[in-house]
């Protein structure tokens, strides 16, 4: 993936790529309503970025630790909560989302976290299962999209 750096989000600046990301990928394209897609959890979540060399986001998402995660995840403070990935339709199929996925993992490592727990829209499964994550439960519906819980174990 060259010419792409994945970094955390750090400053207005970095937050607000972040989240023109998040626009254009669930509220433009997904049509995702808008007051769904920004919640309370931003404010404390460590966001990841990626960015093209010129400076132009491409991709992001967040992690969620401690009781945001846990009420995202059965009630567990060790497992952390991966959310809020968007990759740009530009950089689909360049790494970025597998790049963004690990720097989340590697952020819950850096926190001690035990785990990562995510609900994937059920179209990205094979992309979660390529990078290690296993579903459990059932479908349910998240913004009138069908998604289904998944796990990944960390080792450290």
């Amino acid at each position: 993936m060259t010419g792409v750096t994945v970094r955390t989000a750090e400053g207005t600046d970095d937050l607000e790529a972040c989240f023109a990301v998040r626009k254009d990928v669930f509220v433009v394209e997904q049509q995702v309503p808008e007051e769904l897609e920004y919640d309370e959890h931003d404010a404390r979540a460590v966001h990841v970025l990626a960015v093209r060399e010129d400076g132009v986001p491409l991709g992001t998402g967040r992690l969620l630790t401690g009781a945001a995660a846990a009420a995202k995840n059965g009630g567990d403070t060790g497992v952390g909560a991966l959310g809020r990935l968007a990759v740009t339709r530009a950089a689909r199929g360049l790494g970025v989302g597998a790049a963004l996925v690990r720097a989340i993992e590697d952020a819950a490592r850096a926190r001690g976290l035990t785990a990562v727990d995510l609900h994937a829209q059920t179209h990205a499964l094979g992309f979660y299962e390529r990078l290690g994550y296993e579903v459990y439960g059932p479908e349910f519906p998240d913004a009138g999209i069908p998604h289904r819980a998944m796990r990944k174990s960390l080792t450290r």
